[in-house]
């Protein structure tokens, strides 16, 4: 009985640590794939609670991180006014192309004073209007979520927990984006 309690023991603790392995694909297994401006992604080491601040998403709802659960979120932080946003937002827009069928979801939030108007001219201008037009307009998501400048993106594994953040603008559509954010859907 002594030995059946013991192997039980011991496989439990195998499959506990074994599921902290499968439930983050893990910093180590991601950080092979990082190359370009991709060496730039912050790769935790444990997934991270995410803000339940409200922003306004689709039609104006409110709308939380969380309403986001089930997919992989490219989550990106923008405004109107950032040059470098006006470079990024167009491999955004390829990024979802590639990946919306594969439960990567690219999820774009202007924070700070941005008018509708003015952010459907934007991603017009960019080649990018097939992303979404979800505002911040109080910044509170933006400042419970630690984001400091623009842009900053922030991928959300399908518990809604963040996994890693990236300062500043990447071509998302890259090799290596798309093979990070591969692993990370396969991986759930």
């Amino acid at each position: 009985m002594r030995q059946f309690v013991v192997a039980a023991l011991y496989t439990g603790v195998l499959l506990a640590a074994n599921g902290l392995a499968i439930s983050s694909v893990g910093a180590q297994d991601l950080s092979a794939l990082q190359d370009g401006d991709m060496r730039k992604l912050v790769i935790h080491d444990a997934p991270v609670e995410v803000s339940q601040a409200t922003f306004l998403g689709d039609a104006e709802a409110e709308t939380t991180l969380q309403d986001l659960a089930g997919e992989v979120v490219v989550l990106n932080f923008w405004a109107t006014w950032c040059a470098p946003c006006r470079k990024e937002m167009p491999t955004l827009a390829a990024l979802q192309e590639d990946l919306g069928d594969e439960g990567v979801r690219v999820a774009t939030i202007a924070t700070g004073r941005n008018d509708p108007v003015e952010m459907d001219r934007f991603l017009s201008e960019v080649g990018a209007d097939s992303l979404p037009r979800w505002r911040d307009p109080r910044q509170q998501l933006a400042r419970e979520m630690g984001v400091l400048g623009l842009p900053v993106t922030v991928i959300l594994d399908r518990e809604g927990q963040e996994v890693a953040r990236l300062t500043g603008d990447a071509d998302w559509s890259s090799e290596s984006a798309i093979a990070i954010l591969r692993a990370l859907a396969a991986e759930s």
